[in-house]
């Protein structure tokens, strides 16, 4: 039976290391605590309604619901909402699903819940992902908007934030394979700056990190109060233990 075990829990990290090998490179770590910075999150929510929300909707959320991250009405209206929708509307577009799968090759995703589903097992978080994901473009002629991505290969989406970032290009190595004689692998080395953008590296990473929490938090606006209330429950549960198991032994210390 214990060996039994030993093999189930080898062939269990085995196939977790395959899962992470596979589909391109492993993703970063998104930074913590950007979900509960609301400076963060109001940086976050300007990036997406001026990247992203012109070709992506989030029709599950309101934009009312900002006012949890610290905007008032009149900072929503001035600020993030540039059409006639109003303030308790949805964050719709106007783009038809049909000309945006004849433009891009298939319809744009709803945003709202995109952060929880893209998690993967043995490789990292929706948010992982996302992080990794809007910094990892280069510069690719052979493809229809002269993008591409190392995380979604020959992706259809161009890159919206390369003003922030810059233009870069990949760099690719040609080295022996370790397994076949006489051959070689594509290896990737490393990106190559071929224009500068209007943030250095390190804060359009911020930025991608601010607008990845957002989109994080736009999943389950209430993530942050339910963390708490979780905390007050566990810390009401072990007190109401410790004053039952008191009065259990007050109750029964006469019988014997």
């Amino acid at each position: 039976m214990k060996k039994l075990i030993l093999i189930l829990l080898a062939s269990l990290s085995l196939s977790t290391a395959a899962v992470a090998s596979e589909g391109g490179p492993a993703w970063d770590k998104f930074p913590e605590g950007k979900v509960t910075d609301m400076a963060a999150l109001q940086h976050g929510a300007k990036l997406f309604v001026n990247y992203c929300l012109n070709c992506h909707s989030a029709s599950f959320m309101r934009y009312n619901r900002l006012r949890d991250i610290g905007l008032t009405e009149d900072q929503i209206k001035k600020n993030l909402m540039f059409a006639t929708d109003k303030v308790g509307d949805t964050m719709k577009i106007s783009l038809d699903p049909k000309q945006a799968k004849e433009w891009f090759g298939g319809t744009p995703p709803d945003l709202t819940l995109i952060a929880r589903s893209r998690a993967d097992f043995g490789k990292g978080s929706g948010a992982d992902y996302l992080y990794t994901y809007l910094r990892s473009y280069y510069r690719d002629d052979t493809k229809a908007t002269g993008w591409n991505n190392l995380v979604f290969p020959s992706v259809g989406m161009p890159h919206v934030l390369w003003e922030l970032q810059g233009q870069r290009a990949a760099k690719y190595v040609e080295e022996k394979d370790p397994h076949h004689e006489g051959k070689t692998e594509h290896r990737f080395e490393g990106f190559e700056q071929l224009t500068p953008g209007t943030l250095s590296q390190l804060d359009y990473d911020n930025s991608v990190a601010d607008l990845v929490g957002f989109l994080q938090w736009m999943g389950e606006p209430a993530q942050n109060d339910r963390v708490k209330l979780g905390a007050f429950v566990l810390i009401f549960l072990a007190l109401f233990t410790v004053i039952a198991w008191r009065l259990n032994a007050a109750f029964w210390k006469d019988v014997k």
